[in-house]
């Protein structure tokens, strides 16, 4: 009986030196993620949810700061109703905030849901659609169209298999009403708009291209969103004959590109792209591509090319030797490779209030972990 005593003693003192001893018992490695400069301004808050409007103040790139989409006479819209009529939109749905308000609209849903839109849904200037704390999907339908508005932001939404639609009315800002043509299948289509912020969503499986920037839009952050499963990605310049976006200026940083994108990540026409600290899983067609001269900076961006086929990160067809895109502190690995052409450095000369420091693109992964729409909670007020 007494030998059984120590024997179980012994055995016991032998667990607990081995679940104590690091070199005997492996602990759950943790894995370490670092916040970029937009997040870290924000996520940190746990009251976020009772301050959503800090948000407005942490936005970089050429988009500038989003003060104006706060303060006095700021009014607060929940979406409550994920319906949708084009022409006579209720109160409560997404259509009515987003349109028919006027001034500053800051917009939040008040639980998960999935909202079809029968047309295009047309952005208000001054407009903030707010999706933190609700699993928002806008799919299966059409999507937002920002035509020759400014001041917008669309943050933590899913948009995915979206579809071309023919054409008909739809409520315009202003009551108005608006007569669209065949729309293509875009998640966000911008036109002749301006200082618009695109954060943290989650785009994927649309019948054409995911964010489209056209007709002399310009001062556009795109930041810390997942794009996958998608041929045509982004666009950034209407045509090769529209010079007037000879003036688009484009910070395209933090954001995750696949995996199973082909193309157009972005494509540049024209203007001007600073390409930041971005995650590329690999690509078919290109990565970064362009027509018409644009002026491209690619700086401490993760490149991981594709096991097989094309290596090459960008695609400039004709005469390009004249280009100026520059890769700066780039990392490229699985034999990716960039095509530098020009000279000069392709500075983006922010502004104070756009200016950020780009990080080493060694850290990339860590920064991107986060991209893509949230999963934040109210209750426990993590983020």
């Amino acid at each position: 009986m007494a030998s059984s005593c120590v024997l179980r003693i012994i055995v016991l003192s032998v667990l607990l030196f081995a679940l104590a001893s690091p070199s005997l018992a492996r602990r759950p490695r943790r894995i370490r993620t670092h916040l970029n400069t937009i997040d870290r301004c924000w996520r940190r808050n746990r009251n976020w949810s009772a301050n959503r409007q800090q948000l407005a103040t942490c936005s970089v790139g050429f988009a500038g700061k989003m003060t104006n989409n706060i303060g006095k006479g700021l009014i607060h819209y929940k979406v409550t109703d994920p319906s949708d009529d084009p022409m006579n939109p209720r109160y409560g749905t997404l259509r009515y905030g987003a349109t028919k308000l006027g001034g500053k609209v800051w917009i939040t849903f008040q639980r998960d849901m999935h909202i079809k839109l029968q047309r295009k849904l047309m952005v208000s200037s001054f407009t903030t659609i707010d999706g933190r704390g609700a699993n928002v999907h806008i799919a299966h339908g059409a999507g937002f169209l920002l035509n020759q508005v400014h001041n917008v932001i669309i943050h933590g939404l899913h948009f995915h298999h979206l579809r071309a639609l023919p054409p008909g009315s739809v409520i315009a800002p202003g009551s108005t009403i608006a007569q669209l043509h065949k729309t293509d299948g875009d998640a966000i289509r911008l036109i002749g708009s301006s200082k618009v912020w695109i954060d943290h969503n989650t785009l994927n499986g649309g019948q054409d291209g995911l964010i489209d920037v056209t007709v002399g839009s310009t001062d556009i952050t795109i930041s810390n969103n997942w794009f996958k499963d998608h041929d045509k990605v982004m666009l950034l310049g209407h045509d090769d004959g529209y010079v007037q976006d000879k003036n688009m200026r484009a910070t395209i940083v933090y954001n995750r590109f696949g995996p199973n994108c082909n193309q157009r990540m972005p494509r540049i026409r024209h203007g001007y792209a600073h390409i930041a600290n971005n995650f590329y899983q690999g690509w078919g067609d290109y990565a970064i591509g362009g027509t018409m001269n644009p002026t491209v900076r690619s700086e401490a961006n993760l490149f991981i090319a594709p096991k097989t086929g094309n290596k090459e990160v960008t695609w400039k067809p004709g005469n390009s030797r004249s280009w100026n895109w520059r890769s700066v502190n780039d990392l490229f690995l699985n034999g990716a490779r960039f095509s530098q052409t020009g000279k000069g450095p392709a500075q983006p000369h922010y502004s104070r209030q756009q200016r950020f420091r780009v990080a080493r693109a060694r850290n990339v992964r860590s920064l991107t972990r986060s991209a893509g729409a949230l999963r934040c909670s109210n209750r426990s007020r993590r983020c």
